[in-house]
Parts: structure tokens; sequence; C-alpha cells
């Protein structure tokens, strides 16, 4: 019952979608790091107050983990470093938005 209700809720979650699409597009070769590290802040932001409607905490992990401990870091770290960081934040994140992991 709770999976079927969680699947119900993220169906309607299309901003959120939206970016953890776009850093599985990075990490998956799709987008390189530049752009990614310029354009995935720019796109949390723009999308930000939709994500707090469609699910706060989503929207603030997507924050914390994907923007101020990820993309903004592009130009500290190589290339290979920044991919490595930005595939363990997003398993971290994907994981709490599949369930798998409770963040209390």
């Amino acid at each position: 019952m709770i999976q079927r209700i969680m699947r119900f809720i993220k169906m309607k979650q299309y901003n959120i979608d939206f970016l953890l699409k776009m850093t599985k597009d990075y990490l998956d070769g799709t987008i390189d790091s530049i752009a990614y590290g310029l354009d995935f802040p720019h796109e949390v932001e723009t999308r930000y107050k939709k994500m707090v409607r469609e699910n706060r905490m989503m929207a603030e992990l997507i924050y914390d983990c994907l923007v101020e401990d990820g993309a903004v870091l592009y130009h500290e770290m190589s290339d290979d470093e920044f991919k490595a960081r930005i595939r363990e934040q997003y398993e971290y994140v994907e994981d709490v938005y599949q369930g798998k992991v409770d963040l209390i």
C-alpha cells in the first residue's frame, strides 16, 4: 500500500524528476561537466518553489546534496573527481527518493 502511494506521489513530481534525470544524463555522459555545473544550479533555482510544493524534503535534499555539495564545485575538482562526487550524491538522493534510505 505504501509503495503505491509513493508511486502516485512521485508521478506528480515533474520538477524533481527533471532534475534527477538531468543529473543522470550528466553521469551517463550526455551533458559535460561545465554545462552541468552551470546549468544544474540555475535549473534548481528556477524550479525550486515548484519543487517545494511537490516535495519539500526532496527539494531541500537536491539543493543540499546536488547543488551545494555537488554542482557548484565543478571548477574546484578534476572532471573525474567531480563526476565521482556527483555520482555519490546522486545515488544517495535517488535512494532516498526511491524509499531505500530513510533520512530520519
